[in-house]
């Protein structure tokens, strides 16, 4: 291809860049970051033809330099968008809950009081859990969880790819609940409310009955540990499905397709922790949970300190200390 035409048919592209990566230099808008490394690795292509056929130096250099200022600018936004995602780890996300305490003390209560409530009632009334589980499933959990068929757990042989194999089924089936509890609150937050009270009533049916029955030296040992973090996930997803149903239920001065557009903004960060901490859970649970060499006390304290590193995490990460006065 002659020069003339490799010029006139990526000029235009060529000035795309130029100007993308003016704005960048000069900070006014970075709208376009997650845009530029596709622009990039295209300028290098050209950069690279042109040196393979030969172009003119004045076309190289000019190209050449092109690269090197958007090399600097691709890692400059890389290492900001690194910055970023830990900030909103470390503080950003802690804060967004406090701020959405509202929700998330609803949530709360309907998760974790159906939970606690039922596992009482269950355990006290043995035969009430049959009215809430079906018996098969009863069965099926008695057998999972019963200490003489040694069902639960990593077998000593299991390979560490099988370990990575249930890390993502945990991790695919947790996502699931965790997303339908929250989307489920564009139906003015009903759905939402249903699923986390549904999922407290069950968990803790099975947590009541397998108690009662005398299994809970497995059960206990084995949910405590990563139950910290995926049972808060499924409250912060409730609670990020109950903002968008009170968003139409309530929206303001605003249109309902205009509070709910703000309202998003904050659950879809709420969602973003939520797989955060799903993503821990499962990893806890594949790889810590599930050892049956682990004595059921060390698996307690650990699972202790879990639940108490969870709820400091979300009360105090994030805070600013003030000077005094």
């Amino acid at each position: 291809m002659k020069q003339s035409l490799f010029e006139s048919r990526h000029k235009a592209e060529w000035e795309r860049f130029a100007l993308a990566l003016e704005r960048l230099e000069r900070g006014k808008d970075t709208s376009q970051v997650a845009a530029f490394p596709k622009a990039y690795r295209r300028l290098c292509q050209h950069l690279a033809l042109a040196q393979e056929r030969g172009y003119s130096s004045f076309l190289i250099d000019s190209l050449q330099q092109q690269v090197l200022r958007g090399h600097q600018q691709l890692y400059r936004h890389r290492s900001r968008l690194g910055a970023n995602l830990l900030s909103f780890i470390l503080a950003d996300l802690p804060r967004l809950v406090r701020a959405e305490w509202p929700f998330v003390l609803v949530a709360g209560l309907l998760f974790f009081g159906s939970l606690l409530g039922v596992a009482v009632l269950v355990y006290v009334f043995p035969e009430l859990v049959y009215n809430l589980i079906p018996a098969d499933q009863v069965r099926e959990m008695q057998g999972m969880y019963d200490p003489v068929a040694g069902h639960l757990g990593r077998p000593a042989d299991r390979a560490a790819s099988e370990d990575w194999v249930m890390f993502g089924y945990y991790v695919m089936h947790n996502i699931g609940i965790a997303f339908q509890t929250f989307a489920s609150g564009l139906l003015m937050g009903v759905g939402s409310a249903f699923f986390l009270f549904y999922n407290g009533l069950v968990i803790g049916a099975v947590a009541g009955h397998l108690t009662e029955i005398g299994f809970g030296q497995t059960f206990w040992p084995f949910v405590i540990g990563h139950g910290a973090f995926e049972l808060t996930a499924i409250a912060l997803a409730g609670a990020a499905g109950l903002k968008l149903g009170w968003a139409l239920i309530a929206p303001g001065r605003l249109t309902r397709a205009e509070a709910l557009k703000h309202a998003a903004r904050k659950s879809v960060l709420l969602i973003c922790g939520v797989m955060l901490f799903l993503l821990i859970a499962a990893f806890i649970e594949a790889y810590w949970s599930s050892k049956n060499s682990l004595a059921p006390q060390t698996q307690y304290l650990v699972g202790a300190g879990l639940w108490g590193l969870v709820a400091a995490y979300l009360l105090f990460a994030g805070r600013t200390r003030h000077a005094p006065e």
